[in-house]
């Protein structure tokens, strides 16, 4: 239990590791940890664990479920990316900013809960999640990423945060099961391509304050 932290890719590339269990005491899980642990089925991560780096567990490719402790406060860029047979994801209430790439490619990923509080979603930040289904944007949130949710394939709900102000490039482009979206009246810019090829998006309520459409 002395252990407070683990190196910057200390277990990178095990591709043999199916199971870890970290030891209470340690509080963050440093760059590229557990980066291609193609095998890894099952991690328990102490409560003491407050931050999650950068790719920590990028192409985690047979995690299917983890439990992230309440006390976790930062995710950082890319840390599940590419995590194939994710399904589903809990943020943890102290987070404030879903940081680029964090989740892209999780293309099992049903489920997500992004908590009040956060107030902005990163580049990229869920793209390629094609299982996606519904999505929830607390009204925490203030801005969405360029290409936050590009290619959700499957994401036919989506509730938008009624403090949004500005919607990046290519957000929800190729989001082709969403059919009705109401854009939120604190909303003033929507950038190029936000919406490109939602093929079946057939109704949509742009507020009349929006000042600028990519």
């Amino acid at each position: 239990d002395s252990v407070v932290s683990i190196g910057n890719g200390a277990f990178s590339y095990c591709e043999s590791l199916k199971n870890i269990v970290l030891p209470n005491g340690i509080t963050s899980i440093g760059f590229c940890v557990f980066q291609h642990c193609r095998s890894l089925k099952s991690i328990v991560i102490p409560d003491s664990v407050t931050s999650i780096d950068t790719l920590a567990f990028c192409f985690c490719s047979s995690l299917k479920s983890l439990v992230i402790p309440d006390g976790v406060i930062s995710i950082g860029d890319g840390a599940f990316s590419t995590c194939e047979s994710l399904e589903s994801f809990v943020i943890p209430g102290g987070v404030t900013s879903i940081e680029k790439m964090a989740f892209s490619g999780c293309n099992s990923l049903k489920s997500i809960v992004i908590p009040d509080g956060v107030t902005s979603i990163g580049s990229g930040a869920f793209s390629g999640c094609e299982s996606l289904k519904s999505i929830v944007i607390p009204d925490s949130v203030t801005c969405i990423g360029n290409r936050a949710f590009e290619y959700c394939f499957s994401l036919k709900s989506l509730v938008l945060s009624k403090s949004l102000t500005s919607i990046g490039d290519y957000a929800f482009s190729g989001c082709r099961s969403l059919k009705s979206l109401v854009i939120s009246n604190s909303v003033t810019d929507i950038a190029v391509g936000a919406f490109l090829s939602c093929t079946s998006l057939s109704s949509v309520v742009i507020p009349d304050g929006v000042t600028s459409i990519g």
